[in-house]
């Protein structure tokens, strides 16, 4: 049943964010922003949660991918260096340091766009079912094999877009 679940997520998952493009477009033509929450109305309350979820989101993300990041950093420290104050100072050193790279890289925004646009895409669509092809080769349904070769040419071509959106953009900025 995994099979079943994993693609009916995949295809709900890809309507569900097809379906908010395609109304967002209709809502605001041409005027689109690039976040959606600027296309909002600022003084409404929904408008607010939304915003306040936006900027509570990368936070809480933040933390959790940091984290086994410093957890292997903390592994080299020597046994009798593992304090609590030498780990509190490698975690504030990796923040600054993050910090650092997000403040001195220029058009850092959309560098992680072109970043984004291409592992995104690759990490949700493509390279789950390319391995789920090559491990059950020889168990897979022809309905499988369709379907899966069906993301994945929708994952290219989402990622193809993507990237081009943003190396478009940051060759606009930097001419």
């Amino acid at each position: 049943q995994f099979n079943a679940v994993l693609f009916t997520c995949i295809a709900l998952s890809t309507v569900l964010f097809a379906g908010a493009a395609v109304m967002g477009y209709i809502m605001f033509g041409e005027t689109t922003e690039s976040q959606f929450t600027l296309n909002m109305p600022p003084n409404l309350m929904s408008s607010k949660i939304a915003v306040w979820t936006t900027v509570t989101n990368p936070i809480t993300k933040y933390a959790l991918t940091m984290t086994p990041l410093a957890l292997s950093l903390e592994e080299l420290l020597p046994p009798n260096r593992q304090t609590y104050r030498n780990i509190i100072m490698l975690r504030s050193a990796l923040v600054l340091s993050s910090l650092v790279v997000a403040l001195s890289v220029p058009f850092f925004g959309l560098v992680m766009s072109l970043v984004g646009s291409l592992l995104t895409m690759f990490v949700a669509y493509i390279l789950p079912c390319a391995c789920f092809l090559a491990i059950l080769r020889s168990k897979v349904t022809w309905y499988q094999i369709v379907l899966c070769v069906f993301i994945i040419v929708v994952g290219l071509c989402c990622a193809g877009v993507g990237t081009y959106s943003s190396l478009s953009k940051i060759i606009q900025n930097y001419q």
